[in-house]
């Protein structure tokens, strides 16, 4: 579905960024996983997918230094020539109340989410443009279509990946560039993990399906934005969340 393409993926070295590279390579693309501060990771991620007979390739840099970004995104256009599909994942959460939320937890959460979403666009906006041929998922959130009680911080980032999402999309359809979003709602990550049996009870209440998403449920709905199936869809938020917003 996805041969000779070449797939950037930020936060890939664990959760939803991880299994995104173990699935686009399962339909032969080529998966570049990006990190920053988890190398072990990444490459354990890159080492099962060349086990699996993929082609896999890590690279570290911050999605949210606009400069280094840029320096690594050239690089690799240089080293593989062209890259098709850019998937941003890259994410961290500073949760809490507003009353105690400080402005550099507040501004350290959209500079990775949204500003370095929008860092990794720049980046190869010229590039999707010149090959006239591109994807662009951004992994958005429930909680940036609902909001959610002390996470003012990440709605306010995940919202704005969605406002960021359908702009873009408008600037490339002529191009045969197609920019969508994936907003899941309560999947089985580390992030979810470190919550509380009480509050994924809480969670689960919410949830029509009254089950937890897992990171497949996610990652193959990003391949099918990614593939030819989905070339006359863009500007999309697509939920995978069990119904949890509806």
């Amino acid at each position: 579905m996805l041969s000779g393409k070449i797939a950037l993926i930020t936060g890939g070295s664990r959760g939803i960024g991880r299994q995104c590279a173990l699935t686009l390579a399962g339909y032969h693309a080529e998966v570049i996983i990006n990190y920053n501060g988890s190398k072990e990771k990444a490459f354990e991620t890159v080492e099962e997918i060349k086990k699996l007979g993929g082609k896999a390739h890590a690279v570290k840099f911050s999605v949210s230094d606009f400069e280094e970004g840029k320096t690594a995104v050239s690089q690799l256009i240089e080293e593989f020539g062209h890259i098709d599909i850019l998937i941003n994942n890259a994410g961290i959460t500073k949760d809490n109340l507003i009353l105690k939320m400080n402005d550099l937890d507040f501004n350290e959460v959209l500079q990775v989410n949204l500003s370095g979403s929008f860092y990794m666009i720049k980046h190869l906006y010229k590039q999707f443009m010149k090959q006239k041929y591109g994807r662009i998922i951004n992994v958005s959130s429930v909680s940036g279509i609902m909001g959610n009680a002390g996470q003012a911080n990440y709605s306010a980032s995940k919202s704005g990946v969605i406002g960021l999402t359908k702009s873009v999309a408008r600037e490339l359809a002529t191009r045969n560039v197609t920019v969508n979003a994936v907003a899941p709602g309560y999947i089985d990550t580390d992030m979810t993990h470190a919550m509380t049996d009480t509050a994924k009870e809480a969670v689960l209440t919410q949830i029509p399906m009254k089950r937890v998403g897992n990171c497949v449920d996610v990652a193959e709905t990003i391949a099918f934005l990614c593939s030819d199936k989905a070339s006359y869809i863009t500007g999309q938020v697509i939920s995978v969340d069990g119904g949890m917003h509806m």
